[in-house]
């Protein structure tokens, strides 16, 4: 009976590795196998959002990898494939999408940011640098000669 329990536990975790199952696609040509890994690698998978159709295994990166293949078949060429794929998830089904207006942000976004710390971390240590100075030189005759008599106190103990 034990042995029955552990074959099925053993079974129904297996259960998700059999829906994994690897696209087997016949090319007329390596070219043509090439060109459909670069395809796959260049899209993302629009539910997964960090892999692209060729690693996923979400159903809709199934459908996408079956239909480039089908458009590959009918002799279409990359660029009329992006388009396709673009036309209808939008960019960011691409890893690298084309700079316009709307993808400026994604382009430059983070050198902005970077920049914008740089600059608020120069104007914070001006500041600081600017009000040092002028905390030291803001001392009074007065102060200036008391700090010596202190100073000179701490020297001679």
């Amino acid at each position: 009976m034990r042995r029955w329990l552990t074959a099925i536990a053993f079974g129904l975790t297996l259960t998700g590795v059999a829906h994994a199952a690897i696209d087997t696609y016949e090319f007329k040509n390596d070219a043509e196998r090439d060109r459909f890994r670069d395809l796959t690698k260049e899209l993302r998978c629009p539910k997964c959002q960090n892999q692209d159709i060729a690693d996923s295994n979400a159903p809709i990166a199934t459908d996408l990898r079956r239909e480039i293949f089908r458009m590959l078949g009918e002799g279409k060429d990359n660029q009329q494939i992006i388009d396709f794929m673009v036309d209808r998830y939008g960019d960011f089904v691409r890893y690298k999408p084309a700079l316009t207006g709307k993808t400026a942000i994604l382009w430059f976004g983070p050198l902005g940011l970077l920049v914008g710390g740089l600059v608020v971390i120069g104007v914070i240590v001006g500041r600081r640098r600017s009000q040092r100075a002028t905390q030291v030189d803001t001392l009074s005759a007065e102060e200036r000669q008391r700090l010596d008599t202190l100073l000179d106190k701490t020297k001679d103990d």
